[in-house]
């Protein structure tokens, strides 16, 4: 179903005001997410190697 002209103008403008309120939300929050995310990188490497060693272990077992 292709969508009318009225349908892609209230489209883009959704978009566009969409982009900028994320950009302002992100710069709102930067500060704030530096203090109390510093290492989170730990949690997704940790994550990872968590899912990691379940397909790992799933693998083994159904090799059997």
């Amino acid at each position: 179903m292709p969508l009318s002209k009225g349908q892609k103008i209230v489209a883009l403008v959704f978009l566009i005001s969409f982009i900028i309120t994320m950009i302002w939300a992100y710069r709102s929050d930067a500060r704030i997410n530096k203090m109390f995310y510093k290492n989170v990188w730990v949690v997704l490497i940790s994550v990872l190697l968590i899912f990691g060693a379940i397909i790992v272990l799933i693998k083994i077992s159904h090799s059997y």
